[in-house]
């Protein structure tokens, strides 16, 4: 059986608002409730609605543009959730090691290639005319933005974990 199949079987086993809610967290550009229905295969009243709870629960943020209402997933409650994962899943020195192990390896960027961004880095791709070389920036420069980003999520949870242990233990 190929992938596609299967994927259709999975999708064809979850419920209209398991599929609308999947979706949903995925928004990470505004859409209508009708262009989430297209995806998920239900109405537009039924994906309004799944749509609408998730708004009302904080997971979507909603905007009106004229007479269309768009939805995308809520940046900074997605953030405190990807924060909490990290302190639940992770104990204090774990979390010290991986800033650190990120913290070097973008030192490590920047020092290999004279370079202080990823944007600089993607810069100097011009410079090679060797595809292997130019592919390894590329990947080195995507790297470091995701690195980027998940350092402040790592010393978010740091910063905050003492303060989450107390908070765990007092419910």
């Amino acid at each position: 059986m190929s992938d596609s199949a299967d994927s259709d079987r999975d999708a064809r086993a979850l419920t209209r608002g398991e599929r609308v809610r999947a979706a949903a967290r995925t928004l990470r550009e505004p859409r209508t409730a009708s262009w989430v229905a297209e995806e998920t295969d239900v109405s537009v009243k039924t994906a309004r609605k799944y749509l609408d709870q998730l708004a009302e629960d904080g997971v979507l943020q909603v905007i009106e543009r004229g007479d269309r209402t768009l939805y995308l997933v809520d940046r900074l409650m997605a953030r405190y959730r990807e924060v909490a994962a990290l302190q639940r899943e992770h104990d204090r020195e774990e979390l010290t090691d991986a800033l650190d192990s990120m913290r070097r390896r973008i030192s490590d960027w920047e020092s290999r290639y004279g370079v202080e961004s990823p944007g600089e880095l993607r810069a100097t791709v011009a410079d090679s005319d060797d595809p292997d070389e130019v592919d390894e920036r590329r990947e080195a420069a995507s790297e470091w933005e995701h690195l980027r980003n998940r350092l402040s999520l790592v010393r978010a949870a740091l910063n905050e974990y003492d303060w989450a242990a107390e908070d765990a233990l007092s419910a």
